[in-house]
């Protein structure tokens, strides 16, 4: 009898204890390893935290500030631990404050699970007080859903809901229960999900498809390698790092693929993308074979397709079936989970280097050097760049902080600046761009992580989003360290405006509150630098203390982000200022 029959069989045979919906939610929790959860309670959920009460010993619950605080948290616990992140809310209101933080998790593959309440059985589709159709609303940015409305579905529901969340390309699932299911009792036994029929989470690799990418690669002059979050996710760090060592081929990372690889590794060329850096841009259009790894040809970092690569012979290593072909034609499509398909392919690479093709990259970084790099992290002008404020943290941390970025402006400078040694070391939000989220994401990382350290770089206006969400770290004491870049702007729209509508400021300019005193009513130890000779002790004290921490630097007002890749253009036709 196999290993998985004999598990089976002994789940049968288990005890049902006799107990109500409610408590049922937390004993499945707890057997799917969950000691943390991020939530705000209401009516519709009450049974649930009622029981929680009687856990407090094995299962923590952060009261966050705002339902969206709570799926942002739960985003950076999952983003730096490779567990799923839970949040739970109640029925209307609280689980459509949801929503964005779902809608974030499923285009950035964030394993979660929201759990809602809802109105009772009888009163669905009343109106009733606080009533929405969670499910109707959420069923586009979840990766699965499902409303329970009687106790005895609630183990299944939520055995499968885990397994779908963690397993082939992670993402949210959201289950939505009503209050008549939470008080009813049922016999309760627990059955983890192995499988779901008709959901093949991980295809099985082609080893043909791989041998052709294996001749195409050790074929190839100009190889060039972009990856993307997919090795995250895969574990497939170490197998990466392998094949572009062992065929010698220059790697640039996407947003999310950051931290990937070291970023000081001698063939990691850097950030492909719209603030991506020169070489790894415009090279794309003259590599011969395109090697994408975990990564979905996402519009910010082809521009525009129809000039994408087109010289190429692209190869796409990927694990959803959905994104071959989507936005870029795959001469050869390799499915399956990054780290099975790498090692399967390295013992067919043939060891080589290209030092002519890998010194166009160097070349063309010396030129961004001289024109935009040195004036970002060694400025010569009087107000401060944001540049030389992520270097100041980079050498102040030892390149071992996990940065948290918000969206905007300085989002990129992190990116673009953050050195990294440690994989799952840069959390932010990529696809859906969600301001705001970076304090709550933080706050998760740091919790999924305690022993690293975890700065969050965020915006003035996002900041002022989840600002409420500084009560989560002065109640539990969470030692995340905040720095706010404040341009007194919303410096990435405010660029917009300056390149292409003509420096139209349409609201954009800020009239921001003292942040520092803000901090100080949270009991948050705080400190405001103006003055570049500043900079580096507050950054240093910053890094050394042990409690939380809020840095505001005020940066200049009309500093832009370059190189830059104009919406719709080619990658060839990035610009340099």
């Amino acid at each position: 009898m196999s290993t998985e029959t004999l598990k089976k069989e002994a789940n049968k045979t288990a005890k049902a204890i006799r107990i109500s919906g409610a408590e049922a939610i937390i004993h499945c929790l707890l057997a799917e390893g969950v000691d943390l959860i991020y939530g705000y309670p209401g009516g519709a959920i009450m049974p649930v935290y009622d029981e929680l009460y009687k856990f407090q010993d094995k299962l923590t619950h952060i009261l966050t500030r705002h339902e969206q605080g709570a799926t942002h948290a739960a985003q950076g616990y999952a983003r730096v631990t490779g567990k799923v992140g839970v949040a739970m809310a109640t029925s209307g209101p609280g689980a459509t404050n949801l929503v964005t933080g779902i809608a974030d998790a499923q285009i950035d593959s964030t394993p979660m699970v929201c759990i809602t309440g809802q109105v009772p059985r009888h009163l669905l589709g009343s109106d009733a007080f606080q009533e929405t159709d969670i499910v109707g609303i959420s069923t586009p940015v979840t990766k699965w859903n499902y409303q329970v409305t009687k106790a005895s579905e609630i183990p299944e529901i939520l055995a499968k809901a885990f397994y779908i969340a963690r397993s082939g390309r992670p993402g949210p699932v959201l289950v939505d229960i009503t209050k008549n299911a939470q008080f009813e009792e049922l016999d309760f036994v627990y059955e983890k999900c192995t499988g779901v029929r008709s959901y093949k989470p991980v295809p099985e690799p082609d080893v043909k498809a791989i041998e052709a990418a294996a001749e195409m690669i050790n074929k190839a002059k100009k190889p060039y390698i972009v990856f993307g979050q997919g090795v995250i996710l895969g574990e497939a760090e170490a197998e990466l790092k392998a094949l572009v060592e062992k065929a010698g081929i220059p790697a640039a990372w996407t947003v999310l693929g950051l931290s990937a690889m070291d970023t000081d590794h001698p063939l990691n060329v850097g950030m492909v993308g719209m603030h991506g850096n020169y070489g790894p841009n415009v090279l794309t259009n003259e590599c011969d074979v395109l090697i994408a790894i975990g990564m979905r040809f996402d519009d910010r970092v082809t521009g525009n397709l129809d000039t994408y690569a087109k010289q190429a012979k692209v190869i796409h290593f990927e694990i959803d079936p959905a994104e071959i072909n989507k936005n870029v034609n795959a001469d050869i499509a390799v499915l399956g989970n990054a780290k099975q398909t790498l090692d399967l392919l390295l013992p067919l690479i043939n060891k080589n280097e290209h030092k002519e093709w890998l010194a166009e990259f160097d070349k063309k970084y010396q030129i961004e050097y001289d024109t935009v790099i040195k004036k970002d992290i060694e400025p010569t002008k009087e107000g401060l760049t944001m540049g030389e404020v992520i270097e100041q943290i980079n050498k102040a941390s030892g390149h071992k902080a996990v940065v948290v970025t918000d969206v905007g402006q300085h989002q990129m400078i992190a990116c673009r600046y953050a050195k990294f040694k440690q994989t799952k070391s840069n959390v932010t939000s990529g696809g859906l761009g969600t301001m705001g989220f970076a304090l709550p994401a933080a706050i998760g990382a740091k919790m999924g992580a305690m022993e690293r350290e975890v700065v969050a770089i965020i915006g003035d206006g996002g900041y002022q989003m989840t600002i409420q969400e500084l009560g989560v770290i002065f109640q539990h004491n969470i030692p995340v360290k905040i720095v706010v870049l404040n341009n007194d702007h919303l410096g990435m729209v405010r660029q917009w405006q300056e390149l292409f509508f003509e420096s139209r400021y349409a609201s954009t300019v800020m009239t921001n509150p003292d942040f520092v005193k803000i901090a100080e009513g949270y009991h948050i130890k705080s400190r405001r630098v103006t003055e570049r000779g500043d900079l580096k002790d507050a950054v240093e004290e910053m890094i050394a203390s042990k409690d939380p921490y809020f840095l505001e630097v005020r940066v200049e007002k009309e500093d832009n982000v370059f190189p830059m890749i104009p919406s719709g253009a080619s990658v060839s036709d990035i610009r340099l200022k």
